[in-house]
């Protein structure tokens, strides 16, 4: 009777394991190459080769990465935000930087529109509400309907992407999905990366200011997609920049750029150095290695015990002039990521 009892209850176990491998792959969110995104709220004012421009890029850390936080993929053990009552604090708080800063453009990742993770709060909309004066694009690079670990509270649900926000008129904006794959399995639960490009025109002149907010892959072991993906980027903006056009990528690279001296008492792991061939010849890096811009999840922060380093910032063409590069140093307070801002004039 027991033989036949465990047999059973195996049987079922197994089954609902195949039936929720099933769904997963069923949902599985399996983006083109490039697709096309919607503009909301597009704007008319033109770029001008005299205008004196700004952009910033924060990763807000999915509203739920505030100091007092750890994550489990970080050798953490926090897999959601700790309340909604914090992850709208935390929203907030972001929301509240990026309309005071008063930038021409945002590149803004980790943004989700709905997730167990930040008990469904459409953090997308949130934004919006404050940055009116924007036209602002989404693109979605994390979709799966459920992801089961850690197992005593599940990551969950999760519906998440990447914003630009824009104060001038865009043209085009397109999501290209970048490279690269975890085994089949592993890869139903991560986030499909992509970069958002968004086009403008330049007045009196026949070539196009090409905006790219990116968000690269971080855990990947030996690296291997992080590089197919830097390949995939490299080719993409040179080609732009052969046809003479204006190109500034901006984000979160998930890799060290730039030279930093950054001490604390633990490493992170999963970090690696931005491959020095990387770089087109044509191009410049554009950061503030001052400001770390992203903290270690292992516990929760304080100054000098974390891991901090510089990942976010800008990479841009030699036809840009770069006016000046800031990192604003947060503290942390409602993200993993501390804010990076530059001014820049087009030659």
């Amino acid at each position: 009777m027991f033989i036949k009892f465990t047999l059973r209850i195996s049987i079922l176990l197994t089954s609902l394991i195949v039936l929720f491998l099933l769904l997963v792959v069923i949902t599985d969110y399996r983006p083109d190459e490039i697709s096309f995104i919607e503009i909301n709220d597009n704007k008319e004012e033109i770029v001008k080769l005299d205008n004196t421009m700004s952009i910033t890029t924060f990763n807000i850390g999915f509203g739920g990465l505030d100091k007092n936080q750890d994550f489990f993929m970080d050798e953490g053990k926090m897999s959601r935000s700790y309340s909604k009552e914090k992850t709208y604090e935390n929203v907030e708080g972001v929301s509240d930087y990026l309309k005071g800063k008063n930038s021409d453009f945002c590149f803004v990742q980790e943004i989700d529109e709905k997730a167990t993770r930040t008990y469904y709060i459409n953090e997308y909309e949130k934004i919006k509400e404050k940055l009116y004066k924007y036209s602002n694009s989404y693109a979605y690079n994390y979709k799966v309907l459920w992801i089961p670990v850690p197992v005593k509270k599940p990551h969950g649900y999760v519906k998440a992407g990447l914003s630009t926000f824009s104060k001038y008129d865009i043209s085009k904006a397109t999501r290209y999905q970048l490279p690269g794959k975890e085994s089949f399995l592993r890869q139903l639960f991560l986030l499909d990366r992509c970069f958002i490009e968004s086009r403008l025109k330049v007045d009196d002149s026949d070539k196009e200011l090409v905006l790219i907010n990116v968000h690269l892959s971080a855990y990947d072991k030996g690296g291997l997609i992080r590089k197919q993906q830097l390949s995939y980027l490299k080719e993409h903006i040179q080609n732009e920049y052969d046809k003479g056009n204006y190109v500034l990528v901006g984000g979160d690279w998930n890799h060290k750029i730039g030279k930093t001296n950054f001490k604390s008492e633990v490493e992170a792991r999963w970090l690696q150095e931005m491959p020095s061939d990387f770089k087109p010849e044509t191009f410049k890096w554009s950061i503030d290695p001052l400001t770390p811009t992203v903290r270690s999840l292992d516990s929760p922060y304080k100054e000098g015990y974390n891991f901090v380093e510089t990942i976010d910032g800008f990479l841009v063409s030699d036809n840009i002039e770069v006016l000046d590069v800031k990192g604003d140093d947060l503290r942390f307070e409602h993200s993993d990521h501390n804010p990076v801002t530059m001014e820049f004039k087009l030659k």
